[in-house]
């Protein structure tokens, strides 16, 4: 059976957020997926998964869902931002199926910065919004089109210099892709706490952001070295390092599994 790698997308984003990773790499032999997390698919549908509630155990068990779909036991789970949280959580809740963390710019609470933080204050009311919002669906009340997300566009517009990185942290150019109360929600899990990082067990690559704009690179660092034997790089980067640093992080991921010999554990 092919070891498996699980790709895990931040906030206000989708699977398309790997398309370079996927291009890319050299783990020809691995089973690589590249799900779309809860809340961040377009839908049409009143009652549609998308518009309820979502958490870290939703995250944490539509992820073992999904491994038991594929026939993995085990997996890699690399998550970028948001997804890296949710890895984290993963790795605490089963970690007889987790084989090992790529963490790419995670988010402790503890280390938010700007406006990403101001928000974290704001939990309960994010929490308000979202059952409002979730109350209208259930109403009919919703939006009946979202725009298509696609990051490979993004990606390549901003590597080009047609575009800049501010488009990457719009809450109102987010909305125009993603459901309210999912948006929200998922703001608001940003400030849950981390599980007890000392309890980590597997293999763990870190890739903080030298000039990170969400979080503090050196309170980051100095969160995650509390994970037994984790392995920390830092990437001339704000935030999204598979746009800023595509090549860096492809080949970070791909000797740190060589490293540890993950394709065994896979």
């Amino acid at each position: 059976m092919k070891p498996t790698l699980v790709l895990l997308h931040g906030l206000a984003s989708n699977s398309t957020r790997w398309w370079d990773f996927v291009a890319r790499t050299r783990l020809k032999d691995w089973k690589i997926l590249r799900p779309d997390l809860r809340g961040a698919t377009e839908v049409r549908e009143r009652g549609s998964r998308d518009r309820g509630r979502i958490n870290m155990r939703i995250w944490c068990d539509d992820l073992a869902r999904l491994l038991d779909a594929e026939g993995a036991t085990r997996a890699v789970l690399a998550g970028h931002c948001l997804g890296a949280n949710i890895a984290l959580n993963f790795a605490a809740r089963y970690p007889g199926r987790t084989a090992g963390l790529a963490l790419i710019e995670p988010m402790p609470p503890d280390a938010l910065a700007g406006g990403i933080r101001r928000l974290a204050y704001f939990r309960p009311l994010l929490y308000v919004l979202a059952w409002g919002a979730m109350a209208c669906n259930l109403l009919g009340i919703y939006r009946r089109r979202l725009e298509p997300m696609d990051l490979e566009q993004w990606d390549r517009a901003v590597q080009s210099g047609r575009k800049d990185l501010e488009g990457y942290a719009s809450p109102l150019a987010d909305l125009r892709y993603l459901p309210f109360a999912a948006y929200v929600q998922g703001l608001a899990a940003m400030g849950d706490p981390l599980p007890d990082l000392a309890q980590i067990r597997c293999p763990t690559l870190v890739l903080i952001s030298s000039h990170s704009t969400m979080t503090d690179p050196a309170r980051t660092r100095a969160i995650m070295q509390a994970i037994p034997g984790v392995e920390i790089v830092q990437v001339d980067a704000e935030h999204w390092i598979a746009t800023e640093q595509p090549e860096a992080m492809c080949r970070a991921i791909e000797d740190w599994i060589a490293r540890q010999g993950l394709e065994r554990a896979a």
